[in-house]
Formats: C-alpha cells, structure tokens, sequence
C-alpha cells in the first residue's frame, strides 16, 4: 500500500486527526518528497514524459515544447505539484494547434506564485487564483466567447458565469 500526504503526519497525530496505530501499520517506509517548486530542475523531464504520454494518446505528433513555453513551465510555482503539472501538459495537448506546446497554449499564469492574489481589493486562495487565471486565459483565446470558454475547461455555462462574477473578471 502507497499512501501519500502533503501534512507531516506526526502533527496530525498530535491533532486527532490521524490514529496512531493506523499511522505505524501502514508506516514501513517514508519517503520525503520536496514540493516541484524546490526542484525545477524536474519540471521539464516530468513535462517530456507527460507530453509523450498524452501526444500518443492522442495521436497528436508533437516534437516538444518552444523556449516560451519551457520558461513558463519552469517559472511557476506548482502548487498542485506534479499532478497539476500533468493536468496543464494534457491540456496543452489537447488544445496545441503546432507542432509544439507554445506558451500561448499554456493556461498557467506568468506571473510568480505568491499564495494570493489581489484583485478588486479581494484577496484570494492560491487555488481560486490559479483557477481565476485559467478562466482569464481561456476568455483571452476564445475572444471572450464564454460558451466556448466554458466548454474548453470543461465546466458549465452557468458555472463559468458564477465563477466570473466570483472572481470579478471583467469580460
């Protein structure tokens, strides 16, 4: 059995939340894994390897990813980790219109990762600004059509309204 946590578990003995005989039957071995920001240097070998998975996937020939998208990749933060970075490599593929994953396909924003972002004097969740950014984006290249938007990222009309007017994004 593999389980995996991003709390040290320790604390959430500590805290209740974790029985402590469940915590020793099921701790053989630990391994400490450093979050994907500490180590770019495996964004891109774990990038190659996600875009050979999906492009045969998807029986799309793509050869790789342009220099823009590289520094993009690299520059974010990851705060999904390698799953969320997996999610964006699968989306680019799908969506990639060359022969390479460009920046443009990319859906992450350019901008460092703090934990929030401000906007309309709201403060909001590292999550919800990620999310906020990916709907920015997809309204950049669907020219502001939200139907289009919606079905790209693939939520509901309705639900792509209510996160616009959530994150007040102008349109």
């Amino acid at each position: 059995m593999i389980a995996a946590t991003n709390r040290k578990p320790e604390d959430a003995i500590k805290d209740g939340k974790l029985r402590e005989d469940l915590f020793y039957r099921i701790s053989a071995i630990s391994v400490h894994l450093p979050p994907l920001r500490d180590r770019r240097e495996d964004i891109m070998p774990l990038c190659n390897a996600f875009l050979k998975r999906f492009a045969a996937q998807a029986n799309r020939p793509l050869i790789g990813f342009s220099q823009s998208a590289v520094e993009r990749l690299t520059a974010f933060d990851w705060p999904g980790n390698v799953r969320q970075l997996q999610n964006e490599v699968q989306r680019a593929v799908l969506l990639c219109e060359g022969a390479a994953v460009d920046g443009s396909d990319l859906s992450i924003s350019t901008a460092k990762t703090t934990g929030t972002i401000e906007s309309q004097d709201t403060n909001f969740t590292l999550l919800e600004g990620v999310e906020r950014n990916a709907i920015i984006q997809m309204l950049k290249e669907t020219g502001g059509n939200k139907l289009e938007a919606a079905k790209r990222l693939g939520i509901g009309r309705q639900t792509l309204y209510n996160k616009i007017k959530a994150y007040g994004i102008e349109v």
